[in-house]
């Protein structure tokens, strides 16, 4: 038996203990909640419909999941379901939950199913809960038919019937056909067996590619240095707080600071990147030797 079998059935009996509410009633509350946000209605709402939730969980448990779990997902989309809910649509608050119900239940399996993330689409949610049941449909409806159905037929009429596209199907597949693997595990049976963590591409770049960028962002700095020798203290000044600073100052700062226009400031920025640029150009072979 389950560990959390007493526990369950510990809610279930308490569900079943709830009152069963008449349509007037069920309005009434609901408009209290939406109205005037009385969490009295709201509690009594979500009681009398934890039956439904618990009934809806428990259609779930062979994906796996703990019972406990699924019923407190389950109770989590009808609280966001009579939140949401609207009764001046003229639809019982039962046929409007069932959706959030279902929804909050399915995300939570799919969200637990494997540490790869098994889907989030909408295509993707509807083949992995009706996936199998309908292969066998067509398994069975092939057999009986005396036809022989080979992978690549059964993939195409599954999505067909189910209406989402192939790849989903072949992927899909691909992800119910087994658990998850820890990417420590070696390879083969032998000791020395390389681990599959072993396989996987790095993204980062390369070492050589490494160096070279730092190399070139080490003479670059070196080239901006020796440029700002040949400016006025003043531009030394502008230029390190308005481009070498993490957080660049304004050019207002900047003109209050230093008793200027924003426009003199703007106009002094111009004339020491003109300097510094004909600097370099007159100076780019000496600066390379110097940092060679």
């Amino acid at each position: 038996m389950p560990l959390d079998a007493p526990q369950t059935s510990t809610m279930s009996r308490t569900a079943m203990k709830a009152e069963m509410l008449d349509a007037e009633t069920e309005l009434a509350l609901a408009y209290a909640w939406r109205d005037h946000r009385d969490e009295a209605a709201l509690h009594r709402l979500i009681t009398a419909y934890m039956r439904l939730a618990i009934s809806m969980a428990s259609k779930f448990r062979r994906y796996g999941a703990p019972m406990n779990d699924l019923i407190q997902e389950a109770g989590l989309g009808l609280m966001k379901a009579a939140d949401k809910f609207d009764p001046d649509r003229g639809v019982r608050f039962s046929t409007y939950a069932v959706w959030w119900i279902k929804a909050s239940i399915q995300d939570y399996v799919m969200r637990n199913w494997s540490m790869v993330r098994t889907g989030s689409t909408s295509s993707q949610k509807s083949l992995f809960f009706n996936m199998r049941r309908v292969q066998a449909r067509i398994e069975r409806e092939a057999m009986a038919n005396g036809e022989e159905l080979d992978g690549f037929q059964l993939r195409e009429m599954i999505a067909h019937e189910v209406g989402v596209p192939l790849r989903d199907v072949e992927m899909m597949e691909g992800r119910l056909s087994g658990g998850d693997f820890s990417l420590n595990a070696t390879q083969s049976t032998e000791d020395e067996g390389r681990e599959w963590i072993d396989t996987i591409e790095d993204e980062g770049a390369r070492g050589d590619v490494g160096v070279e960028r730092d190399l070139d962002m080490g003479a670059l700095r070196g080239w901006l240095a020796q440029a700002m020798t040949n400016l006025t203290e003043r531009e030394s000044f502008i230029v390190r707080e308005r481009k070498l600073r993490e957080a660049p100052r304004t050019l207002e700062s900047l003109g209050e600071e230093l008793n200027l226009s924003k426009e003199r400031v703007r106009q002094i920025e111009a004339a020491a990147f003109q300097k510094m640029r004909r600097y370099l150009e007159r100076h780019a072979g000496e600066v390379q030797n110097l940092l060679a």
